[in-house]
């Protein structure tokens, strides 16, 4: 009896999985996504990305700083009528003018397009307060994209992986893509560079109290050296050069990313 209810439990799992699979897929192919969102996915995977996350339609998911929204219009699809997504964006009360923008421009966004955005919760993320507007222990999962190096430059990646941890109900995950820094690099290249070593993302995680689940290679890209003047930025979509050597960063694509998947012990 106890092997049936093992195969059972696994069967409904697989299933699960497959489920999510398919709702994050339709999600990605939908027609309401940015045109200039869609040219990124073969070099941001998001499928695979937000399945290893294991995101389920059930979910209640903070994003982290979610910029344009880039994740978002995958995100609030699958979640809008079983789930919950709470948009954890730049401070709402800051001097910070590209903040104030970013953020205005992310509320127009779901604004615009009720049918989608219109279950989509605001927060905030303040760097040396984390995660504001969510309560202790009431979520599912934790997603940030490409945004640990942000955090570096306050000294605030600790407070802010601490956060994420206090939001999460225990047996909770969190999801972190972020740009990958050659083993060995110093807390000054990291800064400089944009990139950030996954054994550090990897302990700040775990001095928070989290357990790492899995490193996943999904978002890895050889061809990027990571020793340009511009940092991480050379690099699509930000081209920080602009013309100069297009082709040769435009052939790299994206940078090389570490894709960690990390447990709140129950």
């Amino acid at each position: 009896m106890k092997k049936l209810f093992s195969v059972l439990a696994l069967g409904a799992a697989i299933a699960s999985t497959n489920v999510s699979a398919d709702a994050i897929r339709t999600s990605v192919e939908s027609s309401h996504r940015s045109e200039s969102f869609t040219v990124r996915d073969d070099q941001r995977h998001p499928v695979e990305t937000l399945t290893a996350f294991q995101l389920a339609p059930s979910d209640t998911v903070v994003e982290i700083w979610p910029g344009s929204g880039w994740y978002t219009e995958i995100l609030a699809p699958v979640l809008k009528d079983d789930g919950r997504l709470i948009a954890a964006h730049f401070p709402a009360d800051t001097e910070i003018n590209y903040y104030t923008t970013s953020r205005m421009n992310f509320v127009e966004k779901l604004a615009e397009n009720s049918e989608v955005y219109g279950k989509v919760e605001l927060a905030q993320m303040v760097p040396n307060q984390g995660v504001v507007g969510v309560e202790e222990m009431s979520v599912d999962k934790v997603l940030t994209f490409r945004n640990v190096h942000n955090w570096l430059r306050g000294g605030n990646e600790q407070t802010v992986l601490n956060s994420f941890y206090s939001v999460l109900k225990p047996g909770g995950l969190l999801g972190i893509v972020e740009h990958r820094a050659n083993e060995g690099a110093t807390r000054e290249e990291m800064l400089r560079s944009g990139y950030v070593t996954q054994s550090y993302v990897i302990q700040i995680a775990e001095a928070a109290g989290f357990e790492l689940v899995e490193a996943f290679e999904i978002n890895a890209n050889e061809l990027d050296t990571k020793d340009y003047d511009g940092g991480v930025w050379s690099l699509p979509p930000t081209l920080r050069h602009g013309d100069q050597d297009r082709e040769k960063y435009t052939a790299i694509g994206e940078s090389d990313r570490m894709t960690l998947l990390f447990r709140r012990p129950e």
